[in-house]
């Protein structure tokens, strides 16, 4: 068995001998860390060359190598005291001369390599030592395990805030530090949404030169959403009838906040949902994100540009090259998720507390199995409709699944499930259409949620909901599902409308929105989820899926 946690440290001289010592060090301990052929080899290498270059700048008599493997993720830092160096000063000169020394040409040779590392290595100078970083290994769970970190850091500091720290400093630490930072966060996440929805479905449908094969595919593709939709709102309600939750909850728990969401309103009319997918101009629709009617532009922009002839290719090209460009920006964002995930965590613990989340456990409970049983949905979908196991699909993607729990956003997930598809084996200009549009219109864990707690609240406010009444909540359940933003919050919102048609107190609302953000990371999961396992049930009968990758 591998070593799952290791630290090993050795220091040599600052010599050539050192840099063989350094090398037999490295290959001894990346061994011990399980880590294959190729990449022991190149680990080797990188590591002569690093130390190559912090020796040759080196001022003091020794220099430390430090090996580190953490949950799967091994590294190697080489430093040593010495002058500020460029590792790449070299690279991009002409061919060296008869005249320039072998070390020259040894640093030449170490800077072009290190440089063709990029993404692996780094070189820092602090307080007057050399340092560089050269990544060996990074697990595909690093960045799970630092959210899941951040998430259980924020309840213990919450709590002992909460328990320990006076009122008026917590009020002050989350309106200047805590909040600010979330917000933040989710502007930034704001801000890419509108592109990255547009240039990933425009780069998509300039791929396709059948037109009739895209209405094929964007048909079987929204039948299949519009089916797991339907099925989540009776899931939900089964659910609910089920256990019966709410009856042991208190209804005085109106506030400021809840009437703050419950103000705003939500259009649940059919007709002007549709009516309103053609946008007026081109720019309303990213300054607003307007999902529907960026999709609309997006499909009308992809089938233009493969129709004006010689300059299709030149516009495809910069159409998915924008789209790269959003998606790494995307990337670059998310990155910061751990911290926002913190600031987001603790300050519902200090604003709510962990009394009025575990008040509504039962609701909550009863949501959770609703989950658990839209997710036999998928898997059962994907065996009938396309005769695949779901087991490699199980196994694959709850690392993905974590992953956009902690995000809480279906929009800002778009990254991560294309990602996912592409790891699955899923055909680029399948996933590049299906996760976009699920991200907008498959909102199968938010038809849920309305569903169990909208009957949930009606019966602590002692609201009968009859036949009529129960038919109207689905089709309102649906309607809100796809106008929806996939962004954090809407929820909140979709169900404000809902609770309002069936007769129930707006200010209900107020009960559970110590829980909306934890929630709000289940309806992101399961919404997320659905749109991976459509893509694999359509991508398997199209012919779009790789067998052997999805397999193995």
């Amino acid at each position: 068995m591998s070593i799952q946690i290791m630290s090993e440290k050795k220091t040599v001289s600052s010599d050539k001998t050192g840099i063989s010592d350094i090398v037999r060090f490295v290959r001894e301990k990346i061994t011990e860390c399980a880590v294959k052929g190729k990449e022991t080899e190149r680990a080797c290498l990188a590591a002569e060359e690093a130390a190559t270059m912090i020796i040759d700048h080196a001022v003091s008599d020794h220099t430390e190598v430090h090996i580190s493997k953490l949950f799967g993720s091994v590294s190697i830092d080489i430093y040593s005291k010495g002058e500020r160096f460029d590792p790449g000063e070299n690279v991009g000169k002409d061919l060296l001369s008869d005249t320039e020394s072998s070390a020259t040409a040894q640093s030449m040779i170490s800077s072009i390599l290190l440089r063709s590392m990029s993404e692996h290595f780094r070189y820092r100078y602090i307080l007057g030592t050399n340092l560089i970083r050269v990544n060996i290994v990074r697990s595909k769970r690093a960045f799970l395990i630092r959210t899941l970190g951040a998430m259980a850091l924020a309840i213990i500091a919450g709590l002992i805030l909460s328990r320990f720290v006076p009122a008026s400093f917590n009020d002050l630490l989350d309106t200047y530090i805590l909040t600010p930072v979330k917000t933040m966060y989710l502007n930034g996440l704001k801000m890419v949404v509108a592109p990255v929805v547009f240039f990933s479905i425009v780069s998509c449908i300039v791929r396709f030169t059948d037109i009739s094969e895209l209405g094929r595919l964007g048909g079987r593709i929204m039948s299949l959403y519009l089916i797991t939709t339907i099925i989540a709102v009776f899931v939900g309600i089964g659910a609910f009838w089920l256990f019966r939750p709410g009856g042991q909850i208190s209804a005085d728990m109106a506030n400021d906040a809840a009437k703050s969401i419950t103000s705003q309103t939500m259009n649940v009319s059919i007709k002007d949902m549709i009516v309103d997918i053609v946008p007026s101009d081109f720019v309303e629709p990213f300054v607003e994100s307007n999902m529907l009617q960026l999709i609309f532009l997006a499909v009308l922009c992809g089938i233009a540009a493969g129709a004006i002839g010689r300059y299709s290719q030149m516009v495809k090209s910069f159409f998915e090259a924008l789209n790269d460009l959003f998606l790494k920006m995307t990337t670059i964002i998310i990155s910061f998720m751990p911290i926002a995930v913190f600031c987001s965590i603790c300050s519902m613990m200090l604003k709510m507390g962990i009394g009025t989340i575990a008040s509504v456990f039962g609701i909550f409970a009863t949501f959770l199995f609703g989950l658990v049983c839209q997710m036999a949905v998928y898997c059962i979908m994907m065996t009938a409709l396309s005769g695949m196991s779901p087991l490699p699909f199980l196994k694959k993607y709850p690392q993905t699944m974590m992953q956009v729990f902690s995000m809480a956003s279906s929009n800002a997930s778009i990254p991560l499930n294309l990602e996912a598809c592409e790891n699955m084996g899923i055909a680029k200009k399948l996933y590049s259409l299906s996760i976009p549009l699920g991200a907008t219109v498959n909102m199968d864990g938010g038809c849920i949620y309305m569903a169990v707690f909208a009957l949930a609240l009606a019966k602590i406010y002692g609201v009968q909901v009859s036949g009529a009444s129960l038919t109207a909540m689905i089709i309102s359940i649906v309607v809100l599902s796809i106008g929806a933003p996939g962004i954090p919050g809407s929820g909140l919102i979709c169900l404000s409308v809902l609770l309002t048609q069936l007769g129930v107190p707006t200010e209900a609302i107020g009960l559970i929105m110590g829980i909306d953000s934890l929630v709000g990371m289940f309806r992101c999961m399961s919404n997320c989820t659905g749109d991976v396992a459509v893509s694999l049930a359509v991508a398997k009968r199209e012919n779009l899926l790789d067998t052997d990758r999805y397999m193995s």
